[in-house]
């Protein structure tokens, strides 16, 4: 991550900036801009002190709030969704926690363990591909968490109820084994694309038992790309992201096509991002390509993905993807399919999105 800061960023010391916004659509609401966690600097034996980068800022911010440095580490978290991050260690048991929330208590953190995993027959719950929360907190009384696991095996649970236990689905279709799970507030249900984009999963937490639904896409107005751009993205690493903005109620499906670059770290080379195309999905199952979301930007990481409007953060690019890493950062204009982005390596590669202040 130290070449993002060596980019973007003029080092500065500051208190964590709370803007009093108009989200132009309802009523004022008191929220920090989207961040990205960069690292922690050493105060203590164990502990650092949390140092984020504002999307809508050109320098980076030094706070007070403190953080365990284990989470840092590689490996040190496995998932992040709506600030919080979840851990899994030798116990199996896996937790949440608001540690790397900027605005998150550092005197009195959140750690909540969830119910004990369950593995189904002919899968694993030790990798997990990515969460998601119905809620902007666990504590709700109403949120669901979901966790999909690489391969066939997705998990749902309620953390606030008493005697909370895991709703474990088997899904048979191959083409979900390494997707990510998102929840749309739009329809209330749980959704996931296939690998290729052509198929959307659903499931609707609010039945007693819930099952996997499954959606065909169609895709439109795909861009005219050259032979030599085919041949490219055929040789790519591909995979897909459902992101929802929930200021314009629209549904978008990227697709973000990465090939290995010639630098290696630790033994491992890095991959950059080639291309990335964003399709507008509506009610009818079509997914149409565009180039313009308008004054929105969305924010694609290891975390589940969001987007928010650039006229609530004055600063923050519109018509862009920001994109975050193990071993990438930048963003992709959508206006001319440019890419800006460089390889630069981070142990907690996430997006963190604006969080109400009480």
């Amino acid at each position: 991550m130290s070449l993002l800061l060596s980019r973007l960023c003029f080092s500065k010391s500051a208190r964590l900036p709370f803007l009093i916004l108009s989200n132009g659509f309802s009523s004022s609401v008191l929220q920090t801009p989207p961040c990205t966690i960069i690292t922690a600097e050493l105060c203590g034996p164990d502990m650092g002190k949390l140092v984020i980068f504002n999307a809508n800022e050109t320098d980076y911010t030094h706070l007070d709030k403190k953080v365990p440095l284990e989470l840092m580490e590689q490996m040190g978290t496995v998932a992040s969704s709506n600030g919080w991050v979840a851990t899994l260690k030798d116990d199996g048991i896996l937790r949440l926690q608001d540690d790397l929330n900027p605005v998150a208590s550092d005197t009195n953190p959140k750690r909540i363990p969830l119910p004990p995993l369950v593995t189904l027959p002919h899968c694993q719950t030790k990798i997990i591909t990515n969460m998601s929360m119905s809620s902007s907190s666990p504590e709700d009384d109403d949120c669901v968490v979901a966790v999909k696991f690489l391969g066939p095996q997705i998990s749902f649970c309620r953390p606030a109820q008493s005697n909370s236990k895991w709703t474990n689905i088997k899904i048979e279709n191959p083409c979900f084994y390494s997707s990510r799970v998102m929840f749309s507030k739009k329809c209330e249900m749980f959704l996931m694309p296939g690998s290729g984009g052509h198929l959307i999963g659903s499931w609707d937490l609010r039945k007693h038992k819930p099952k996997t639904k499954i959606k065909k896409l169609r895709f439109r107005d795909l861009p005219d790309l050259t032979k030599t751009k085919q041949e490219i993205l055929h040789s790519c690493t591909k995979s897909e992201h459902l992101v929802e903005s929930r200021t314009t109620d629209e549904t978008f499906l990227l697709k973000q096509y990465k090939k290995t670059t010639s630098k290696v770290v630790k033994g491992i080379t890095q991959m950059k991002t080639e291309a990335l195309m964003v399709f507008k999905l509506d009610e009818e199952g079509n997914a149409v390509y565009t180039n313009n979301i308008g004054g929105l930007c969305i924010f694609l990481s290891k975390a589940e993905p969001f987007c928010t409007h650039a006229r609530l953060f004055p600063g923050l690019r519109f018509n862009v993807v920001q994109v975050l890493d193990v071993d990438e950062t930048g963003f992709v204009g959508l206006y001319d399919s440019s890419i800006h982005t460089w390889n630069s390596t981070s142990s907690v590669p996430y997006h963190i999105p604006p969080q109400n202040i009480d």
